[in-house]
């Protein structure tokens, strides 16, 4: 089975920085794209970053320029430096990971969610 973890989540002011991080481990051949969504209260849960395994990345509108992705390919690793906190990316965040089979297709994955709050 395969399991996400998030860590670094937590309380932070505005205009201040988090840096989350997420660790898969269990039966994995290779992840294919990686990243993470977030819910906020009220809302639907959103894309706010995804990184394939060549690279390319995926920043939804709101986030581009103060948040950054990026991958440790060999640890199964992902990352997402959080710059110029504002109030409204208060939400709870989400480890994604699609996680191929050694022979054919995918399967997708997600950690149980860190809370971010940013709050002066």
């Amino acid at each position: 089975q395969v399991r996400l973890v998030e860590f670094g989540g937590g309380l932070v002011q505005p205009g201040g920085s988090l840096r989350l991080s997420c660790e898969a481990s269990g039966a994995i051949w290779s992840i294919a794209a990686m990243g993470w969504y977030r819910r906020a209260p009220g809302k639907e849960r959103e894309l706010v970053a995804l990184m394939d395994s060549d690279g390319s990345t995926n920043y939804t509108n709101s986030v581009k320029g103060r948040f950054t992705i990026s991958r440790d390919n060999a640890e199964n690793a992902v990352y997402l430096q959080m710059n110029s906190l504002k109030f409204e990316v208060t939400a709870v965040y989400y480890c994604y990971g699609e996680c191929r089979y050694r022979r054919s297709g995918s399967e997708d994955y997600w950690g149980q969610g860190t809370q971010v709050t940013v709050s002066s």
